[in-house]
C-alpha cells in the first residue's frame, strides 16, 4: 500500500493504478453480482464484507504497527471509490470502519489502538460512529447522552440515531456529555462494544437508497464500561470527532465520486446501443452534450477529492475547508450525474430492471450524512483558505 502524500494529482502512482485495478476487478467480481439483491431485499451485503476482509480492504488505513495495512488516505479513497461505483452499500464498510476507528486512531491510547485498531485490522469486527441523537444533528454539541464516572467505570445512558452499520458492527465510538456545564467542552468519547450489557438496537430505518447498510438507533442503557476506554482525556471527545469529520468527509466524496462513475459508465455504454430514429441516440448532441457535462463534472469533482486526500495525508492547516469542499462538491455532482442517467435511459431508467435508479437514490444520501451540504458551506465559509 502506498505512503507517500507527494501524489501527482493528474497521475496516479503506479502503486495507486495497481490498487484501483485490484479493487475494480474485485468489486465487479464479487460485490456486483449481489448489488441489486442487496438494494431490492434491504440486507446487509456480507459476501462484500468476507471479499473485502479475504484480501485486506475492509479497513486499509489502520496502521502498520496495529497490523494493518497503512495505506495513506488516497489509497483509501480509491478502495471506497471503487466499490461504491458498483454497490454503495458496500462502500460503507470501508468508510465506516475508518469513521468508526479514526477517533481512537487520532486521539486514543496506545492500549487502545493495540486492542482495537489490532481487532479492525483482522477482520474482528467492523466499527461504527455514534455522534448524531434525535435532537442533535447538525447540532451535534446539543447532545444529551451522558455519562457518570463511578470509580474505575463510566456509565453511559442515551440514544443515538442514524448510526451506520448499528448491530452489525462489534465496536462503536460514542460521544456523550461528561460535564453538561461546558457544552462542547464537556463532551467525552469512548469504546462501547456491541456486547457490552445494557447496549441494544432500534429497528432498521426503511430509507430511500443505501438499503443494505443498515441505519439503525443505539440505545445505551446503564452501559458500564472500564475507565481506560475513554478516548484521549475528558472533554475532549468533541474535538476529536470534528477533527475526525475533517478527514472522513473525504470517504463520502469518494462514495459520491464511485456512484457518479457508475451512473455514468452504465449511461454511456446504454446510448452507444439504444437506438432511435434510426442511429444510436449517442449520435445526437444533445445527449453527447449531457454526457460531456457529466464527465466534465464528475472529473472535477475527483480532482478536488484526491487534493482533499493529499492534505488529510499531511494534516494541513486548510484540510477543514478542503474536506468539505470534497465532500459537498462530489456530492452535488453524484445527485445531478445519477439524474441525468437516468434521463439518458429515458423510462428505462426509471425502472428497477436497470441499476441507474438504485444509484441515485444511493446518492442522495451523500449531500446528507457526515454534515449536511448547507452545514459544509458554513464551514467553508468559516474556513476560507487564503491564496
Amino acid at each position: 500500500m502506498a505512503s507517500s502524500a507527494d501524489f501527482d494529482l493528474f497521475k496516479l502512482s503506479e502503486e495507486h493504478e495497481m490498487l484501483r485495478e485490484t479493487v475494480r476487478a474485485l468489486a465487479e467480481a464479487k460485490i456486483a453480482p449481489f448489488a441489486a439483491e442487496v438494494d431490492e431485499q434491504g440486507r446487509f451485503p456480507q459476501e462484500a464484507r468476507d471479499a473485502l476482509e479475504a484480501n485486506e480492504l475492509h479497513a486499509v488505513h489502520v496502521p502498520e504497527e496495529y497490523g494493518g495495512a497503512g495505506a495513506d488516505a488516497l489509497a483509501t479513497v480509491l478502495v471506497i471509490e471503487e466499490v461504491a461505483r458498483v454497490c454503495a452499500s458496500s462502500s460503507l464498510i470501508p468508510a465506516v470502519n475508518k469513521l468508526g476507528s479514526l477517533p481512537v486512531q487520532l486521539s486514543g491510547s496506545e492500549e487502545l489502538k493495540a486492542k482495537y485498531l489490532g481487532a479492525l485490522a483482522r477482520g474482528e469486527g467492523m466499527f461504527s460512529y455514534c455522534l448524531s441523537e434525535p435532537d442533535a444533528g447538525s447540532d451535534a454539541a446539543g447532545m444529551k447522552t451522558r455519562a457518570v464516572r463511578d470509580g474505575d467505570f463510566w456509565v453511559l445512558n442515551g440514544v443515538k440515531r442514524w448510526i451506520t452499520n448499528a448491530g452489525v458492527s462489534e465496536f462503536y465510538t460514542v460521544m456523550a456529555v461528561t460535564d453538561p456545564e461546558k457544552r462542547s467542552k464537556g463532551i467525552s468519547a469512548f469504546v462501547v462494544e456491541k456486547g457490552d450489557e445494557g447496549v441494544s438496537f432500534g429497528a432498521p430505518e426503511k430509507k430511500l437508497g443505501i438499503k443494505g447498510s443498515p441505519t439503525r438507533e443505539v440505545y445505551l442503557d446503564n452501559v458500564r464500561i472500564p475507565a481506560d476506554r475513554m478516548i484521549g482525556a475528558e472533554g475532549t471527545g468533541f474535538a476529536t470527532a470534528m477533527k475526525t469529520l475533517d478527514h472522513t468527509r473525504i470517504t463520502i466524496a469518494a462514495q459520491a465520486l464511485g456512484i457518479a462513475q457508475g451512473a455514468l459508465d452504465y449511461a454511456s455504454g446504454y446510448v452507444k446501443e439504444r437506438k432511435q430514429f434510426g442511429k444510436a441516440i449517442a449520435e445526437f448532441q444533445g445527449v453527447q452534450f449531457m454526457l460531456a457535462d457529466m464527465a466534465m463534472k464528475l472529473e472535477a469533482a475527483r480532482q478536488l477529492t484526491y487534493a482533499a486526500a493529499a492534505k488529510s495525508q499531511r494534516v494541513d492547516a486548510d484540510l477543514t475547508f478542503f474536506g468539505a469542499a470534497a465532500k459537498c462538491f462530489a456530492s452535488d455532482v453524484a445527485m445531478e450525474v445519477t439524474t441525468d442517467a437516468v434521463q439518458l435511459l429515458g423510462g428505462y431508467g426509471y425502472t428497477r430492471d436497470y441499476p441507474v435508479e438504485r444509484m441515485m437514490r444511493d446518492a442522495k444520501i451523500t449531500q446528507i450524512y457526515e454534515g449536511t451540504n448547507q452545514v459544509q458551506r458554513i464551514v467553508m465559509a468559516r474556513n476560507l483558505p487564503s491564496a
